[in-house]
């Protein structure tokens, strides 16, 4: 059983706690926490029984660690990865990966030159409502996919998030901060992507707060917030993703994949359950498709838990530091297609992970 310590408590890190101390914690061990403020570390620690540490450093080498969760802001991904696998320890990143490709490489590198692993979030594609569009998928219901659209369209995070600020800077931007749930979601579904086109823009420069923590603070905007994307998959089909933190409302799918036989509407791919919907091509309305699958509900851990099972029985895990690479390849790429007016040829190979 792998011991687990966590690197970051902040407004995700409530959810991990909770998940693997409770519905994993037969399957992994929490022992460890630390954040840059220590009174965090410390609080979350007397609440679950953990170990409290000043630093990553000292987290990853404790013998009580054999696998770090980090879920540090995203800027401070890659350096805190690296102390960790320089300590011989695995790692599981929050999303993205890291910020820069450059960044990723260097980590993989010293992971493979350590003998340790890289997994990252999301883990949301191995729920029940997206491993149940894998398996219609798989068996056949709407024929072959021949095009998917995906659709995450806001208003911005500065109107609820406690420190809405990051989401504007380097790493941050609709893109960054939900792309990977979508693009995880349609590489789990359709496969890897080859190529990639799109536009991108920043509506308006600075952005006003409207919690109630910092109201009337203004952020001055550093990365597109509107980012229209196509997307080649290897398998053929050809998919399209929006991603938009400038719109109010909208009415479009979360994710719909096209096939020679009928249509599959996929759920919300930031959650782990339903709806599913099916419309073949003799149907006269949508049918709701029952879950077929395990782990309707938050189940934010699971992509680790499954990492730390893979490990120790000597196996792939499925939330892999090659599919997380491969949906920061694609994100980075249709930036850069907009930045060139060209496309962008994706690098970086990813194969289908196993079906859960």
């Amino acid at each position: 059983m792998q011991r687990i310590g966590i690197a970051g408590i902040g407004n995700i890190s409530g959810i991990y706690l909770e998940n693997l101390s409770g519905m994993f914690g037969k399957r992994v061990k929490l022992t460890a926490v630390t954040d840059v403020l220590l009174d965090r570390a410390e609080k979350a620690a007397a609440n679950y029984g953990l170990k409290p540490f000043e630093s990553v450093e000292e987290m990853a080498n404790s013998a009580d660690v054999d696998m770090v969760l980090n879920i540090t802001p995203p800027r401070n991904h890659f350096e805190t990865a690296l102390a960790v696998v320089k300590a011989g320890k695995h790692v599981y990143n929050e999303k993205p990966l890291c910020t820069k490709r450059e960044d990723a490489v260097e980590l993989l590198k010293t992971a493979a030159e350590k003998g340790v692993r890289v997994g990252g979030a999301p883990d949301t594609f191995l729920g029940a409502g997206i491993q149940t569009c894998r398996k219609l998928l798989d068996d056949g219901w709407i024929g072959t996919p021949v095009a998917s659209t995906a659709v995450m369209m806001s208003r911005g995070p500065e109107h609820w998030h406690p420190s809405p600020e990051f989401f504007y800077k380097d790493g941050g931007g609709p893109m960054f901060d939900m792309g990977p749930y979508y693009l995880t979601a349609m590489v789990n579904l359709l496969g890897a992507v080859s190529k990639v086109s799109g536009s991108a823009k920043i509506s308006t420069p600075t952005r006003t707060i409207t919690n109630k923590h910092q109201y009337g603070e203004k952020i001055n905007v550093e990365v597109p917030t509107h980012i229209a994307g196509v997307l080649d998959f290897t398998c053929g089909a050809v998919g399209t993703i929006v991603t938009s933190f400038d719109v109010y409302s909208h009415t479009l799918p979360f994710i719909e994949i096209y096939g020679t036989e009928g249509t599959l509407r996929v759920p919300d791919p930031n959650t782990f359950g339903g709806p599913v919907f099916v419309r073949r091509f003799h149907d006269e309305e949508w049918y709701k498709i029952p879950l077929l699958k395990s782990y309707p509900d938050n189940s934010r851990g699971l992509g680790i838990t499954d990492m730390a099972e893979a490990i120790d029985a000597n196996r792939p895990h499925r939330a892999s530091a090659e599919l997380a690479f491969h949906v920061l390849d694609i994100m980075h790429g249709i930036h850069d297609a907009s930045a060139s007016g060209r496309y962008y040829k994706v690098k970086s190979k990813c194969k289908r992970p196993a079906a859960l």
